[in-house]
């Protein structure tokens, strides 16, 4: 646990002699920010059994003594190691019923190790902040009768409200809130307020839940027949399931062969039991339609994601930890749902990169699911079509099982996917839709089927360039360039400028601020240009667009959805959120704008992102018996990741890509460590990073021929927010020396002014 009791405990709130402090209950307590700890504090007498392993207290820090809320993260006797030093006594406990349980204690310690982290910073995310303020709730006064009270109230002379308030005190099993009393009794509050005076009444305060509105009830639906492929996939899991014990199923699906029914009679198995399950989905937008099928077969659903109010969040999360709630649907967070009877977690689109947290801590829910598993000992079973290549890579090492669905549900046939090739089309391309792309539309609209358009890129025009002196419109703050926004974001009728890093908006120029000339040029294309296009092209077709500017009020995407399920929608375009698990069976026709947006980003992971998305959204459409059809536009028809996505062959993909990973040393033959060092002077920013290199190159072990040092270098969004960024990149085969030597070398770096330095453990992108 490290060093307990640092200098900064070294003047006694309470001076305990070393014979007194042998008896003494003492507790670990670890804080969010510095100094992280963990310390050891003393629970004084009127806080034994109060003070618990997974609740906050509060304790005194520094010479000081100023008062700051940490986590109890164990309680015991005291040690000779603790015992040699006077400690100081624990102020308050700031919970009534525990948050985090033993076994998500000994997670989140391992998080904290494995992603280089503090533990407190860990502790933190893992409650969510409507938990931690007890959102969703008031304070209230409950009274019970003193306990000298009850076997003398006969003998008693009282007047006779005041009597009956004790009677039914007396009568109760529970404490009881005044007003309830008073109803029972018939009386107002003075007779009340009299006994309390007499000390005849005890009162405590405490926090009570807020009702909330139950969900409304949805029409049951029986188990669907599994084929051949299915049931045997759902014995793979079954089997695991009544062994009790942990494996790891991955489980590769191509897109509509029935993966989710597989899940659910998977968790209708464990059910039987009395036993819970965590069912995370990426996107925010798949979450109603998942809890919809979900609570279509089971009776208690909780959901967990970030568009919950607090108060939501909190009803949940209490509902989850009573064992109330059979199934938990959400995104990443939900793997730290406080489940009592874990028995199965499944992680639907896994190769997801919303699995990922961008914030510290920097966890893969992916990875904190795996090791959650093996502690508890269930089964944990990955589904997708695109499996990242980190999960085949485990499975070709037999370190996950595998289950494959080769085939769509009623042995329908995948989608047609045919390439336009931007190159040949020229100046025939009127806006972002080819000719092919726009017959298609027509023949799909006229035989009433439904539309599908992606394009990964926000906005009306994605670059504002003078033609005359080449001057791009950047963001002050960040290497980017601003997005030209039609629409008003801020509630204002101007046209806007926008950077989609740090929010910077200036009103869109109509000429260059270097040289004036007044023909500046607006090019690239956005969804918002898009949707204009289509209105123009289709008037008749009803569009919706559905990106991060369209969906921001709570309940957006659901209703957006529900319209396109509904038929009142012909036509949804929007930006990847559109492209993953979403089943529509009137989709008879899926465009692809640009397949290029990430193909070309200086990261080692751009191919493997755009076969998974554009392989995703074909998957969209052909989902019934009227069948479907894909058009992909590409500059860029040979790369091998749109070749095998039209082909919507990933074993093809994975055999060109793993080989060139695994020859270059990248994940997932490898482990990876990413370093950012960022400030607002470049000099220093690139001095640091230079020193942060020097130490870790002089903590290689002579015999780690494998461990490498790349950078620094300049990241490739090379300033962001007003800050300078550079990064490193640690890699070696062997992750226990990794992070060996990466401790070693920042043990002590000192801090520099301005500068800050992250570390990514594990990094999903290198932007």
């Amino acid at each position: 646990m490290g060093e307990r009791q640092q200098s900064l405990f070294t003047t006694p709130s309470t001076p305990w002699e070393l014979d007194e402090v042998e008896d003494r209950t003492v507790a670990t307590v670890i804080f969010s920010e510095a100094p992280g700890g963990p310390f050891d504090y003393c629970v004084p007498d009127s806080l034994i059994g109060e003070v618990q392993a997974g609740k906050r207290v509060k304790v005194p820090l520094g010479r000081g003594n100023r008062l700051v809320t940490g986590y109890c993260v164990a309680v015991g006797a005291g040690t000779g190691e603790n015992l040699k030093r006077t400690l100081k006594d624990i102020h308050e406990v700031v919970d009534q019923q525990v948050l985090i349980s033993a076994p998500m204690l000994e997670l989140t310690e391992w998080m904290a190790e494995h992603y280089l982290c503090n533990w407190g910073q860990v502790l933190e995310a893992v409650v969510p902040a409507g938990v931690r303020s007890g959102a969703g709730t008031r304070q209230v006064q409950l009274l019970h009768l003193a306990a000298e009270v009850a076997g003398q109230l006969e003998q008693m002379s009282l007047p006779p409200k005041q009597r009956r308030v004790l009677e039914i005190l007396s009568q109760s099993n529970a404490p009881m809130p005044p007003d309830q009393v008073g109803e029972l009794a018939g009386c107002t509050r003075a007779p009340i307020r009299a006994c309390i005076k007499k000390g005849l009444i005890r009162t405590e305060m405490t926090r009570q839940a807020v009702a909330f509105e139950s969900e409304l009830p949805v029409v049951r639906e029986a188990a669907l027949d599994l084929n051949t492929d299915q049931q045997q996939a759902l014995d793979k899991i079954v089997t695991g399931l009544d062994r009790r014990e942990h494996e790891t199923l991955l489980l590769y699906g191509v897109t509509g062969s029935g993966k989710t029914e597989v899940y659910i009679q998977a968790i209708e198995h464990i059910i039987g039991f009395g036993r819970q399950a965590v069912v995370l989905v990426p996107e925010i937008s798949l979450t109603p339609q998942t809890r919809r099928r979900f609570r279509s077969r089971f009776d208690h659903v909780a959901v967990l994601h970030s568009h919950l109010s607090d108060a939501e969040r909190h009803q949940h999360w209490r509902r989850i930890a009573r064992g109330e709630v059979q199934v938990v649907v959400g995104a990443r967070s939900a793997i730290f749902a406080p489940t009592p009877n874990l028995g199965l977690i499944v992680i639907d689109e896994e190769h997801d990169t919303s699995f990922k947290q961008d914030t510290i801590p920097r966890y893969h829910a992916r990875d904190v699911a795996l090791e959650r598993a093996r502690r508890e000992g269930v089964p944990l079973v990955l589904g997708s079509a695109t499996p990242s290549l980190e999960s085949w890579f485990q499975a070709q090492q037999k370190q996950f099982a595998l289950a494959r669905l080769p085939k769509r549900i009623a042995d329908r046939p995948l989608p047609d996917v045919k390439v336009v090739d931007l190159r040949h089309e020229g100046s025939k391309r009127r806006g972002s839709i080819s000719r092919p792309l726009f017959r298609a539309m027509e023949q799909a609209l006229a035989a009433e089927g439904q539309i599908i358009l992606l394009l990964n890129r926000r906005g009306y025009s994605t670059s504002i360039q003078c033609p005359s002196c080449g001057e791009v419109v950047r963001c002050p703050h960040c290497e980017i360039a601003l997005t030209h926004h039609r629409a008003a974001l801020r509630k204002t009728a101007a046209e806007q400028a926008i950077c989609h890093y740090c929010e910077y908006m200036i009103v869109a120029p109509d000429r260059c601020a270097e040289c004036g000339f007044d023909g500046i040029r607006y090019a690239g294309q956005g969804t918002q240009r898009l949707e204009a296009e289509v209105r123009a092209r289709f008037p008749q077709a009803s569009c919706l667009r559905m990106d991060s500017d369209t969906m921001r009020k709570v309940g957006s995407h659901e209703e957006a959805l529900a319209r396109f399920r509904a038929g009142e929608v012909q036509i949804l375009l929007g930006t990847q959120m559109i492209a993953k698990g979403l089943d529509f069976p009137n989709v008879t026709l899926v465009g692809v704008i640009n397949a290029d947006t990430a193909l070309h980003f200086p990261d080692f992971r751009a191919a493997e992102r755009t076969f998974q998305l554009v392989t995703q959204v074909a998957g969209r459409t052909g989902r019934s018996a009227r069948g479907g059809r894909v058009l992909v536009q590409t500059f860029s028809p040979d790369h091998p990741a749109i070749a095998a996505a039209v082909h919507h062959d990933y074993l093809r993909f994975v055999s060109q890509e793993l080989p060139s990973r695994q020859q270059f040393g990248y994940p997932p033959a490898a482990e990876m460590i990413r370093l950012i060092v960022r400030g607002e002077q470049e000099g220093v920013t690139t001095a640091f990073c230079q020193e942060l290199a020097d130490r870790l190159q002089a903590a290689f072990p002579d015999e780690a021929e494998e461990l490498r040092l790349l950078g620094p270098a300049p990241a490739p969004i090379a300033k962001l927010r007003g800050k300078y960024r550079f990064h490193l990149l640690l890699i070696d085969s062997d992750r226990d020396r990794l992070r060996r030597v990466f401790r070693q070398a920042t043990a002590d770096v000192p801090a520099v002014s301005g500068v800050q330095w992250v570390v990514d453990v594990d990094p999903w992108s290198l932007l």
